[in-house]
């Protein structure tokens, strides 16, 4: 029977599961498998999986659950092994490893930061700042037939765009990097251009939300800073 993974603890964690359940309809019933030093907490994989909300919701409260006691390393959704035999023996296979992110992650929280800027903002200043595209703006505005012209307009506002939202990325990041223990970067999206994740000693959460406060009123209202967390150390596993 295929195992569904939930999370890696320490074998000596609490691993109090009660009033949570495993993903699936009807939800599945938790248990661990062990080896010596390390527990995984796993129930009996559905063999329709989707990532419903339903599951998904389920998923993250088994990890939330055992976060709230001690370290957890949580799986991402949808992980599943052969069977409680395979669980077991990457337990023993990675040991080291799941040993020594627990002992990073154990006093840590996760917090996920994503930042854009209003647009009109930014083209105010890639003009203010570029001679170039004010020329080729003139120039344009003046002969609207000048095709080529305005095709270089076009790549080169979008060159200097890029280039001053991975400018601002880098700052904003040496900024906040060192109130956390370690920073992972994701790729930007249509909505924002910075996604960042970093990983906090629990006692210094509250300072590292305060310079992230800081940092938003240094911006101002042009920027738009949310802050997500705490999580899971998802994106440090």
């Amino acid at each position: 029977m295929p195992t569904y993974v939930y999370a890696i603890t320490a074998a000596d964690h609490p691993l109090r599961l009660d009033g949570v359940h495993g993903v699936g309809e009807p939800a599945a019933k938790l248990r661990t498998v062990s080896s010596k030093e390390l527990s995984a907490v796993v129930s009996e994989a559905p063999t329709d999986l989707r990532a419903k909300r339903r599951d998904v919701a389920a998923h993250q409260s088994v990890q939330e659950r055992l976060l709230a006691d001690g370290a957890a390393l949580p799986m991402r959704f949808g992980l599943v092994g052969h069977d409680d035999e395979q669980v077991v023996a990457a337990l023993e296979e990675h040991r080291d490893l799941y040993v020594a992110r627990l002992e990073e992650v154990g006093s840590c929280l996760e917090y996920n930061l994503k930042v854009s800027r209003d647009e009109d903002d930014l083209l105010r200043e890639v003009v203010a700042e570029s001679p170039e595209v004010r020329r080729l703006n003139d120039l344009t505005r003046r002969n609207p037939a000048a095709q080529q012209e305005k095709l270089a307009l076009g790549e080169l506002i979008s060159q200097e765009v890029l280039a001053r939202q991975e400018s601002d990325g880098k700052e904003l990041v040496n900024a906040l990097s060192p109130a956390a223990v370690r920073t992972s970067v994701g790729e930007p999206a249509r909505d924002h251009f910075l996604n960042a994740s970093f990983l906090v000693k629990r006692e210094e959460a509250a300072a590292f939300s305060e310079a992230v406060h800081e940092v938003a009123e240094r911006r101002g209202d042009a920027y738009t800073i949310r802050l997500h967390g705490p999580l899971p150390p998802y994106s440090f596993v």
